[in-house]
């Protein structure tokens, strides 16, 4: 009896720090949205990007692209491969797509500033994109989503199920 009361306590505060440490790793998306400047702005503000770069797999680029020696060939043409299908979105001078989507490449690549810049030159519209890489707006409106609403009721679930097994 003592045995089984001891388990399930020490299973009840598993779950417990479980469930905090889960819950603490989560900031509000609130804070990610552009609140505006408080001073003077002279040009117009963006439009937010439609396409969600933040939950996107970058490892088509890190993994073909890799330093210390940089090979313009093979970075480039991982980048080509990552953003073709956002074509429409990146040229879009009118949101932030392109800013975001190299912010996000440089934190998961760790790549030295300007690197993509400076290496990869296409012609005078760009580079080049083979047809039919673009990406419907659906599949742009779901790319890369991650449910984290969930996280705390399964863990608390979870740990409640435990305790009735142990308890």
């Amino acid at each position: 009896m003592e045995l089984s009361r001891s388990v399930s306590l020490r299973a009840a505060l598993f779950v417990f720090s479980v469930g905090l440490a889960a819950a603490s790793t989560f900031v509000s998306d609130d804070v990610f949205q552009y609140h505006g400047s408080t001073g003077r702005r002279l040009l117009q503000a963006k439009k937010s990007c439609p396409v969600s770069f933040e939950f996107l797999n970058y490892t088509i680029i890190t993994s073909k692209c890799k330093g210390p020696q940089y090979s313009a060939k093979l970075c480039c043409s991982a980048l080509t491969e990552f953003a073709c299908p956002y074509a429409d979105e990146l040229n879009d001078v009118s949101n932030d797509c392109a800013s975001i989507m190299f912010s996000y490449i440089n934190l998961y690549g760790k790549y030295p500033p300007g690197l993509f810049a400076g290496e990869c030159k296409g012609g005078k519209q760009g580079l080049a994109c083979p047809p039919s890489s673009s990406k419907s707006q659906d599949d742009n409106a779901n790319a890369g989503r991650v449910n984290r609403s969930l996280t705390f009721p399964v863990v608390f679930v979870s740990g409640m199920v435990l305790a009735f097994l142990f308890s």
